[in-house]
């Protein structure tokens, strides 16, 4: 059983409008951080270094690091021997407003920014990357996809579901289509009135695909035209024609599930069109680039989780010839090695975060950092 706390976004909301303040400063011993009450500093806008969050962001980190070490970590590696999310940490997500980070609060998110989102998926990362996997994508990808080019009538329809108890999964790669994802087959054809779409396809390494009650879909509406033709849907899992295939046996991220989708014959309204006919291609390359911190994000996750809560313990319980081996010279030089690679890409990644937030460009520092 589960005892869930207030979500973040009843904790956080009254404190939208809030200075910056310090989030921590580097441990010289252990490279960890000092709780923020241990060192307070205002500073401003002009002087926050990059890795200084607001009080709200900070709120956000504080709510989802004491959540992920204390709920889910306990049955990680149950859930990895399974090669299954268990329901309850599914809903678990949507009850801690982990699963709407930015999605308004008129939808029921918890309208924050999206450098908290990437913060929660790092958290999550650290102890269990398979869930983190489910948090980014949703949040990053799918979730931004409707906000930003969702009409009126789908926001509405969709934000407060995937908000609240809907889970997403972004169906983009096929066989013959990964790196060159506009390459897709899958087809949407237009009825003769124009009223519903009729899909035809196969998907493959769809994350999330067993869990997902909605797919954010990318089907080629007129082939005549290329990768121009390519439209983006949202499709209700329910949906009569769809078959989630079995689960990828892979080598890590068990818990995840990646598995083909195959579409037969199915019907979706034209009002399930997400943005305009053809464009779905721009849609997907703009989204993608957001989704690059995401993947970073869960990266400085696994490798802080790795780094500071397993290998620095460990260096400091082993003892040979009658000291730690945190003690060794040797031992020292190479975690000072790994934790100044770990620091260097999480400045990358919030300065990433920064620059989008800024609506300055940010795709090259994004596919640096990813």
């Amino acid at each position: 059983m589960f005892t869930l706390r207030r979500p973040i976004a009843s904790i956080l909301r009254k404190n939208l409008h809030k200075n910056v303040t310090a989030l921590s400063i580097g441990h010289t011993r252990s490279l960890s951080s000092i709780p923020s009450d241990d060192f307070n500093l205002e500073l401003t806008e002009k002087t926050s270094p990059i890795t200084v969050f607001t009080e709200d962001e900070q709120m956000t980190r504080d709510a989802v690091r004491q959540w992920a070490r204390e709920e889910l970590q306990p049955i990680v590696r149950d859930m990895d021997n399974e090669a299954k999310l268990r329901p309850e940490i599914l809903q678990a997500l949507f009850d801690q407003g982990f699963m709407g980070m930015e999605i308004p609060a008129e939808y029921n998110g918890s309208e924050l920014s999206f450098t908290s989102a990437c913060l929660a998926v790092e958290e999550i990362s650290r102890v269990d990357p398979s869930t983190a996997i489910l948090v980014d994508i949703h949040n990053t990808l799918n979730n931004n996809a409707v906000r930003f080019w969702g009409s009126e009538d789908l926001q509405k329809q969709w934000l407060p579901r995937l908000a609240t108890d809907t889970a997403s999964s972004f169906c983009l790669s096929e066989a013959d289509s990964g790196s060159d994802a506009f390459a897709m087959k899958t087809t949407a054809t237009a009825s003769p009135d124009g009223s519903y779409y009729t899909i035809n396809g196969t998907k493959l390494w769809i994350s999330n695909a067993k869990e997902a009650g909605v797919f954010l879909l990318f089907a080629n509406a007129d082939p005549s035209k290329g990768y121009k033709g390519i439209t983006a849907f949202m499709v209700d899992a329910n949906t009569e024609g769809i078959h989630v295939g079995k689960p990828e046996n892979k080598l890590g991220l068990k818990a995840s599930s990646t598995c083909p989708l195959t579409f037969e014959n199915v019907q979706v309204d034209a009002s399930q069109v997400l943005g305009e006919v053809g464009l779905g291609y721009k849609y997907c390359i703009n989204i993608l680039n957001e989704g690059r911190i995401g993947i970073a994000a869960q990266q400085i996750g696994i490798a802080k989780g790795c780094l500071y809560d397993i290998a620095l313990p460990y260096m400091m319980e082993r003892k040979q010839f009658g000291s730690a081996i945190g003690d060794f010279q040797g031992m020292q030089h190479q975690y000072a090695q790994m934790a100044t690679e770990i620091h260097a890409a999480e400045v990358m990644m919030y300065n990433a975060c920064r620059l989008k937030e800024a609506g300055l460009p940010f795709v090259k520092e994004a596919s640096m950092v990813k």
